[in-house]
């Protein structure tokens, strides 16, 4: 492969080393990287999950992020902590301040919560070469919050973080630049690749793929007629090619469409779950009209119960682009009844609005009372903000199936 026609940047991936479970040791006084700590998500549960678990509890036990409360050993060493996600945000927060004082806010990418990738272009003059950059940053995460984290260093986004999965959470920090490809990323199964999920692993293994190098010797339009766009993604990752930005406005995309869902903690009703498509409608028609935007498109999804299995997922276009919760409501309840089996117990619901256009492109008509309940969503969506998201509510967010109230205790779906 012949490298000179591709940019070349200098590019930090850095991940917080078992972030959740490293800040709450340090809230208790302990080292991170040496004490038994779990994170659990509701601790009065016994299925509930294992958010985070400190490296010492991972090695010694094997715990993970999928593992259970009820799967934690019986060890008096064993520290367990429920999830405290606002302080998960501050500290993040925090952590990109840091950062703002080696790069710029338009070089610095975050991923997420615990992980974000700087570009350090240009700055050797006043720091040194990336590798002492990242040593530098490195240390004064440690200095200043306790927290330790591993750093890639690549010529683009998905060298720095590959090699920051492969080879960085065992060294501290690691650097692959193009050079690097063949030796120090194409030994590996392609499933220990970011971007390659087990799906597309047993794909590619039924295709002869086992590893990096074998996928970037692959024909390569082959690879594109089989999986498409992806196929050609995945051929020049394996190169270690990657042309994504690293410099700029991230976060900056054109919305496709607002959608709510939520994993029930219980099995519902047909008549229960009724109430909670109509608390995420309710959002999503709230997030669609601070956005002046009206959907033509809305969707129901619904996942029953572990017992039965399966579900359903549907969707149903309108005439006119609209934004009212009770249209959408409506529209979803007919594709509940018109594909729910009327048996099976319901564990998971999600709504979308989509097919977008501005809200002033919605026609009205003389005859019925839209544009009456489009201010009624509207003085709702006033009073929210500014007295609370709980402050005004359907009635029926109040009884047993209502999600509303026990959601706003929650970031990110765990308490704050």
């Amino acid at each position: 492969m012949d490298y000179t026609a591709y940019p070349r940047h200098d590019v930090l991936c850095i991940d917080m080393r078992s972030f959740y479970a490293s800040v709450e040791a340090v809230k208790l006084g302990y080292n991170p990287m040496t004490v038994l700590l779990a994170v659990v998500g509701d601790p009065n549960r016994s299925g509930s999950i294992v958010l985070a678990a400190s490296p010492a509890l991972k090695s010694k036990y094997g715990i993970s992020n999928v593992s259970r409360y009820f799967e934690l050993p019986d060890d008096p060493e064993l520290v367990i902590v429920p999830a405290h996600m606002a302080d998960y945000l501050h500290m993040s927060i925090e952590i990109t301040r840091l950062l703002n004082q080696y790069a710029p806010k338009e070089a610095i990418h975050p991923y997420s919560i615990d992980e974000v990738w700087v570009t350090v272009n240009g700055l050797e003059h006043l720091f040194g070469t990336p590798y002492h950059i990242a040593t530098l940053i490195k240390q004064d995460i440690l200095e200043s919050f306790g927290l330790t984290c591993s750093i890639g260093i690549g010529d683009n986004k998905f060298l720095a973080k590959v090699v920051m999965d492969l080879h960085a959470k065992k060294s501290g920090i690691a650097e692959c630049r193009y050079e690097d490809v063949q030796e120090k990323l194409w030994p590996f199964p392609i499933e220990k690749i970011w971007g390659i999920g087990s799906r597309m692993k047993r794909n590619l293994n039924g295709m002869g793929i086992i590893t990096l190098g074998q996928l970037a010797r692959f024909d390569q339009k082959q690879l594109k007629k089989r999986f498409g766009i992806m196929g050609e993604q995945m051929y020049w990752h394996a190169w270690g090619i990657d042309l994504s930005p690293v410099f700029g406005n991230f976060t900056k995309t054109e919305q496709k469409g607002f959608g709510h869902g939520i994993s029930l903690l219980r099995d519902y009703t047909a008549k229960e779950v009724a109430v909670c498509i109509l608390e995420l409608c309710e959002e999503a028609c709230r997030r669609a009209r601070t956005a002046n935007q009206a959907g033509k498109t809305i969707h129901l999804g619904i996942g029953y119960a572990k017992e039965t299995g399966g579900g359903f997922s549907r969707s149903k276009s309108i005439d006119l682009p609209t934004n009212i919760t009770m249209d959408m409501y409506h529209v979803c309840m007919q594709l509940f009844d018109n594909f729910y089996d009327g048996e099976s117990k319901i564990r998971r619901v999600y709504v979308t609005l989509d097919h977008l256009f501005e809200n002033g492109m919605t026609q009205l008509d003389l005859f019925d009372n839209r544009p009456k309940q489009k201010d009624i969503g509207f003085v709702m969506d006033r009073i929210r903000d500014k007295y609370g998201a709980t402050s005004i509510l359907r009635a029926a967010s109040y009884t047993d199936a209502g999600i509303t109230l026990e959601r706003s205790k929650k970031i990110g779906g765990h308490y704050a």
